[in-house]
């Protein structure tokens, strides 16, 4: 056997695993989203649209989102993106993104002196040509 056709049969091999193995983590994560849709969730749709989830129909892949009290949408099953869910940063989370170099928000401090004396403009010289 040629040197090159075993390198090109490893490369054949790679790529069927990390084909195999992108669908079993596509499935898992499908899997995780489907126990998260039940009636009460927050969700968004793949265009936008905001709500909370009131019914789903597996048999007619429809489902129902309350956008607001008292309007309701019909939506395809399928256009369910994601679970909205509250994430809080708490304070250990907030020490390490300062660590990490993020800005953080302070109050503007305000100089005295700045306040009491009024901003003196630039004096403007005109030249002139000799």
């Amino acid at each position: 056997m040629d040197p090159l056709t075993i390198v090109m049969l490893g490369v054949l091999a790679l790529l069927i695993f990390f084909m195999f193995r992108n669908s079993r983590k596509r499935k898992q994560e499908l899997e995780t989203l489907q126990e998260k849709m039940v009636p009460g969730a927050e969700v968004m749709t793949n265009f936008g649209l905001f709500g909370t989830l009131v019914s789903i129909d597996d048999d007619a892949n429809v489902a129902v989102i309350e956008t607001s009290p008292g309007s309701t949408v019909r939506v395809h099953r399928q256009t369910l993106a994601r679970v909205i869910e509250d994430e809080v940063i708490d304070e250990v989370a907030e020490a390490e993104m300062v660590a990490e170099g993020a800005p953080v928000v302070t109050e503007p401090s305000v100089n005295e002196s700045s306040v009491d004396a009024p901003a003196e403009k630039p004096k403007r010289t005109r030249k002139t040509e000799s």
